[in-house]
């Protein structure tokens, strides 16, 4: 959106050749000429993914937060790397006198800073995941955040996955994005590369 980075300043498009990276082993390809299977992403009309509560779940209703976590949203057409909208039973919030500045709309708070997968509903009801290119604050408020190890996940989303939002703890969370990095290195030795 800010035109910068991107492939020569823009996006893709067909017949580009993007490099994707240094050569392995000092200008040796890989030893394996095919990824895995156990290692090949998975692209799932059904999935899960796991959040951490927070910084404003306590302002949905216990009917609101129960929409978010025991209900099934769907990836809506409005998706790209800037955020993921979601169509579902939408949500509610807890009555309570608008903070001067923040504007009328229930999700509205005064500004603050978003995470990498804050999960905002502005509006109200409808729920949006914040993705890698989106902007970094504004005034909606995060109920919670999907987890670092969940990202691709979303980005591998098209529209109408079926998506289903699990509360987890920071320390599942840690280890979540421990296990993905440890994923990762065995992707790389069994491609025969090192680093």
């Amino acid at each position: 959106m800010g035109a910068i980075g991107g492939f020569h300043g823009r996006k893709l498009e067909a017949g580009d050749q993007v490099p994707v990276g240094s050569p392995f082993h000092g200008g040796a390809g890989p030893d394996a000429d095919t990824v895995p299977e156990e290692f090949r992403p998975l692209f799932a009309r059904e999935q899960t993914v796991r959040i951490v509560l927070g910084l404003y779940d306590h302002r949905l209703t216990a009917e609101g937060l129960g929409n978010l976590l025991n209900s099934e949203w769907k990836v809506t057409p409005v998706a790209d790397r800037m955020g993921l909208r979601y169509s579902g039973p939408g949500v509610t919030w807890k009555e309570r006198e608008q903070p001067f500045g923040a504007g009328s709309d229930p999700s509205n708070i005064v500004d603050a800073g978003y995470a990498v997968g804050s999960i905002q509903i502005p509006g109200g009801t409808q729920p949006i995941i914040l993705h890698r290119d989106a902007v970094s604050g504004g005034g909606y408020a995060m109920v919670g955040t999907v987890i670092s190890a969940d990202m691709d996940l979303l980005a591998r989303a098209a529209p109408g996955t079926s998506t289903r939002f699990v509360a987890v703890a920071l320390d599942q969370a840690l280890a979540a994005r421990k296990e993905l990095a440890e994923r990762r290195q065995n992707a790389r030795t069994a491609l025969g590369a090192s680093h």
